[in-house]
C-alpha cells in the first residue's frame, strides 16, 4: 500500500471510519441542532444570513459593512494612479491614510469651488 507524506499507509483512517457503526459515533446532547430533525433544519435555514463567500472573516466583514435597505453607498470604488511621493506622504501618516487623502481632496475642492 502507498504511504502519504507522514509515512502512514494510505487508507487506514478511511478504513477505520468505514468500520464505525452509527451507534459508535458520539452525539452531543447539548447541541440543539439535529440534522435528522426536519423542523430543526427548517428553523436553522429560516434564521440563516446569506453573505458573500470567502470564509468566516469575509462573512463577518460583510455583516459589519451591511447597509440598510434602500441606502446608497457613500463612496465609489475606482482605480486611480498617484505619484509615489503623494502615496508615500499619506501612507507615512499611518492607519486611515486613505480617508485623510479623501479629506484633503475634499478640502481642495471646497477651496476651488468657493
Amino acid at each position: 500500500m502507498k504511504s502519504d507524506a507522514t509515512g502512514k499507509p494510505l487508507g487506514t483512517d478511511l478504513d477505520k471510519l468505514r468500520a464505525l457503526a452509527d451507534a459508535d459515533i458520539a452525539i452531543d446532547d447539548d447541541t440543539p441542532y439535529d440534522p435528522n430533525d426536519p423542523a430543526a433544519v427548517e428553523a436553522f435555514w429560516n434564521n440563516a444570513v446569506v453573505t458573500p463567500g470567502g470564509g468566516v472573516q469575509a462573512t463577518l466583514a460583510a455583516l459589519r459593512r451591511a447597509r440598510g435597505p434602500g441606502q446608497q453607498p457613500r463612496k465609489m470604488q475606482l482605480t486611480v494612479r498617484y505619484s509615489p511621493e503623494v502615496v508615500a506622504y499619506f501612507r507615512a501618516t499611518g492607519k486611515g491614510w486613505q480617508a485623510r487623502m479623501d479629506e484633503a481632496l475634499k478640502e481642495w475642492i471646497a477651496r476651488r469651488s468657493g
